[in-house]
């Protein structure tokens, strides 16, 4: 699909879902202009820096009003609740999991007193950063995301998401989710190798780390991080639905955003 024709119909899917959204008289941008350029970036992955300027040099026709870089990564910051439009339903089952996400080379730790991620484990080794939780329901939608820092234990810091929609799914989890004294009746906790369904969340993952460059970003303030990865969930969920959830034979449906990556 041409970037042109991607764009537009990026814009028209956001519009679509933002009909109760108003333009403040002394906008420049409409907030489903702004949401859809905060999705072109986390779908770019890469520094604001870099993506400002592929704006400019190829899509100012599109957006002839854009702010100033400082003043639009703001903007992208002031209207991160609009993600929540994009999300998806619970279903009766659903995984939950989570991923570890690098802000600063684990030799650089301590180095600033303005360093916001922490020291974790992430796919068995050290990282510092931060971990984001997501819970999907049983198409590979999000329905659900939380961000923390990367040192946190899955089981304290993101009950939330697991008690949210205690009456809508059963959610299957691995032992890092397990934790004494909080025993919710829809987590149902996977030892290793058992449930492989559960690899579904893998799958998501992999399509966000390889398209949208999401394993490693350069972010230095919480606010701008979370936003950033807002928009990403929102953008997944876009993305995978562009074309319609089209089902195999078998009744598994396969997910890919690749044809889309900038």
């Amino acid at each position: 699909m041409p970037i042109e024709d991607f764009i537009i119909e990026l814009f028209c899917q956001v519009d679509d879902k933002m009909l109760n959204a108003t333009k403040h008289s002394q906008a420049t941008l409409f907030p489903s202009e702004v949401v859809t350029l905060a999705l072109l970036f986390a779908l770019k992955g890469r520094g604001n820096r870099a993506f400002y300027r592929w704006l400019i040099n190829n899509w100012l026709h599109f957006f002839p009003q854009l702010p100033h870089r400082t003043r639009l990564f703001r903007l992208f910051n002031s209207h991160r609740h609009w993600v929540d439009c994009f999300m998806a339903d619970p279903s009766l089952i659903g995984v939950i999991d989570s991923y570890g996400i690098e802000l600063i080379h684990p030799r650089r730790q301590g180095r600033s007193s303005k360093q916001i991620g922490k020291k974790g484990l992430s796919n068995q080794r050290w990282i510092v950063g931060g971990k984001l939780c997501l819970l999907l329901n049983h198409l590979g939608l999000v329905v659900g995301w939380d961000v923390d820092t990367a040192n946190v234990y899955d089981g304290s810091a993101f009950q939330h998401l697991v008690e949210a929609v205690a009456e809508d799914m059963l959610v299957f989890a691995d032992p890092h989710f397990a934790k004494s004294g909080w025993h919710p009746p829809n987590l149902k906790v996977c030892a290793k190798g058992t449930w492989n369904d559960r690899m579904m969340i893998e799958t998501v993952l992999s399509m966000l780390t390889v398209v949208c460059h999401f394993k490693k970003v350069g972010h230095r303030v919480w606010d701008y991080f979370k936003s950033r990865v807002g928009y990403t969930m929102a953008l997944f969920n876009i993305l995978v639905q562009w074309h319609g959830l089209r089902p195999a034979d078998d009744g598994f449906v396969h997910l890919s955003i690749a044809e889309f990556s900038l």
